[in-house]
């Protein structure tokens, strides 16, 4: 399902289960090493980890505008080098 930002922005469920997959990303880039996140210096894993915080314990305060713009423009970078890291490890 392709949506627009409305129609995002409209959707409870759509943000809530977006907004959780982005806290389990977060979670998961924590349990990350140091030596792994330093040998793939081209992730942003700082401001990934960072997203939790926001996502998670300011929930209210959270901008979807914001959300929205990580969705469209840095998990399609990031998918792209992660991609670049599992073709290497090949």
């Amino acid at each position: 399902m392709i949506i627009d930002f409305l129609g995002f922005d409209n959707d409870e469920k759509i943000k809530r289960a977006i907004c959780m997959a982005l806290i389990n990303i977060g979670e998961l880039v924590k349990n990350l090493t140091d030596e792994f996140r330093s040998l793939n210096p081209n992730i942003p894993w700082w401001d990934i980890a960072g997203l939790i915080d926001v996502t998670a314990y300011r929930y209210q305060a959270l901008r979807m505008e914001d959300i929205w713009e990580t969705i469209k423009t840095d998990l399609p970078i990031i998918k792209v080098e992660i991609k670049k890291m599992i073709s290497i490890k090949k």
